[in-house]
């Protein structure tokens, strides 16, 4: 075997075994993801708001667990597209945090696939966008499990200025679940 080649299965055998652990979550950042839902419009009960926020980081831990997540994402793609990691692309992420909620009962809130890039297949990005129940997409907040390996990434679309998100309304390649 080339030396390279050695060198390379030698990197990949090291690095597809080391998952990362689901972190413990403070309470500040739930309660800080609370008050960002609660803010998307003012007839939402602060109840449902926590609860949102609590489900959130709970199935982004459930997730990280399930798909055997490693760090830095771009790695764990490699490792999906190989054949070493059954799931944990963007997509999947937000596919499986979308269905998952259209499940639960959050009257309102409404959940949307939101995508940048789109097409451009290193460079394209999906996401959960929450919204008040029947609000913009644009005024959404951005949930981003694979932007940090497994640490939720939220923000307001509006000041997530790394990527320019559409609305995926036709989302006909979602995968159903996880």
């Amino acid at each position: 075997m080339h030396r390279n080649h050695f060198k390379l299965l030698l990197f990949v055998f090291f690095f597809s075994g080391c998952t990362v652990t689901p972190v413990h979550v403070s309470q500040n950042r739930i309660d800080h993801l609370s008050i960002e839902l609660r803010s998307l419009d003012d007839a939402i009960p602060p109840k449902e708001a926590k609860a949102l926020s609590e489900d959130i980081f709970h199935e982004t831990a459930e997730l990280t667990k399930e798909f055997k997540l490693t760090s830095p994402p771009w790695f764990h793609n490699f490792l999906v597209n190989i054949g070493l990691r059954e799931k944990g692309l963007c997509y999947q992420w937000s596919d499986a945090l979308y269905i998952h909620f259209l499940k639960k009962h959050y009257p309102h809130f409404s959940f949307h696939l939101g995508g940048a890039n789109i097409g451009e297949y290193f460079f394209e990005h999906n996401v959960l966008v929450v919204t008040g129940k029947g609000g913009k997409f644009e005024e959404g907040i951005v949930i981003d499990p694979w932007r940090d390996s497994g640490k939720l990434y939220f923000s307001k679309l509006k000041d997530d200025t790394k990527y320019k998100w559409k609305h995926r309304a036709n989302r006909e390649f979602c995968q159903n679940g996880k």
